[in-house]
């Protein structure tokens, strides 16, 4: 099973909206509520994801899914929302 970072799908939101980041071949990747499509640094993605893993802002979840089509090494693309 292949567990590299490119292999997960990360899902912040609260009720009313989510993001959705990935890493693709170039590096990280957020997709905004709105569907918009934005390249990040590791660095920003551990500033969005710090304040939800430390409970900081009220409301705010974080989950994270394991992409098997990716981790076996089908060429298939990240889609849908949570």
């Amino acid at each position: 099973m292949n567990l590299k970072n490119d292999t997960y799908v990360i899902y912040i939101g609260t009720k009313n909206f989510t993001e959705k980041y990935y890493r693709d071949n170039l590096g990280w990747v957020k997709i905004s509520a709105k569907g918009r499509k934005f390249r990040m640094t590791a660095e920003q993605l551990l500033n969005h994801l710090l304040p939800a893993v430390a409970s900081v802002k009220p409301g705010l979840f974080l989950k994270v899914e394991h992409n098997f089509a990716i981790s076996k090494g089908i060429k298939a693309p990240i889609t849908g929302r949570s």
